[in-house]
């Protein structure tokens, strides 16, 4: 299975995604080694009847595999979709959101599942593919390496199959309940904090804007295209005519803030948006927004 994107935003193996497989990797390595199945999958996974002696095993459970193909198959899908994703909202938020889709499995399992031992980064890792399939539906796969799939079919296939393997659940093994669990955190997650995610991303996008140094006074001014230049020189023309002329050109043009005062005004700007809503701002404020999106959309 592997992913064409369609766009030239290419991913790379992100710092949450690298932690996350390393540790997962390391707890597998001790169990076979060190500690042993027998120890780790008790000390680590996760059964109701262990809650108030084994609490943490809450989060830990999402961390320990049953067995080696059990990892490898979830290791190598987080991969596949986990850094586009970390790359889009940052790693702090990712890491947040992995974290909550392991606990929406292991409520559901907890609530639906009874005291079956709940082990496997299953549920987070089904979430980490919703966030994929949301922001970017249309992408493809090549299920087994052949078939071309939209990530969206593919979700919906995998919400499909756990929910009829939910209803028809005979001791599988399949912790079925608690993949449902981390798709619908997923989902409650994306569809709650979405307006914090973007405005967070927009935050980045301005931030990525390098400062310019203000320019030195040129005794030789740029060259213009001739029209540009034209036109300069009978702005000056005017602007010499009269000194109420002159008087206002200074009021109509402001002498440009410097960069740091800029990035000031628009955080101010951003925090206000993010408390009261963008009704609240006034026009002033609404003109600094308005001067950054002409910047972005310049560059």
């Amino acid at each position: 299975m592997s992913v064409t994107f369609d766009d030239t935003e290419a991913p790379r193996l992100t710092r949450a995604v690298q932690w996350i497989i390393a540790l997962n990797v390391a707890i597998y390595f001790l169990q076979l080694t060190v500690v042993g199945s027998q120890h780790m999958l008790p000390a680590l996974g996760f059964q109701s009847h262990d809650l108030s002696r084994s609490w943490w095993t809450v989060g830990t459970y999402m961390f320990v595999h049953a067995g080696f193909m059990h990892l490898a198959f979830n290791m190598y899908t987080l991969w596949l979709f986990g850094p586009r994703v970390e790359h889009l909202w940052g790693t702090s938020e990712f890491t947040k959101f992995y974290i909550v889709g392991g606990l929406g499995g292991w409520l559901f399992h907890l609530v639906f599942a009874g005291d079956a031992l709940l082990v496997g980064a299953s549920a987070a890792v089904l979430g980490v593919m919703l966030a994929y399939a949301m922001a970017w539906p249309d992408d493809e796969i090549l299920l087994f390496g052949i078939i071309p799939l939209k990530v969206k079919w593919l979700v919906l296939m995998l919400v499909a199959m756990n929910i009829l393997g939910g209803i028809m659940q005979q001791r599988s093994g399949v912790a079925y309940l608690a993949h449902l669990g981390g798709l619908a955190a997923a989902w409650i997650y994306i569809r709650t904090a979405s307006s914090s995610i973007n405005m967070d991303r927009f935050r980045q996008r301005v931030s990525s804007i390098p400062d310019l140094p203000d320019e030195t006074p040129r005794a030789i001014p740029r060259s213009l295209p001739p029209m540009r230049s034209r036109q300069r020189d009978i702005d000056a023309e005017l602007t010499a005519s009269s000194d109420y002329s002159r008087r206002s050109v200074a009021e109509a043009s402001p002498p440009e803030q410097s960069p740091a005062r800029r990035a000031k005004e628009l955080d101010a700007v951003l925090d206000k948006i993010s408390e009261h809503g963008i009704d609240s701002l006034t026009n002033d404020e609404r003109l600094v927004l308005e001067e950054m999106s002409r910047k972005l959309r310049r560059d």
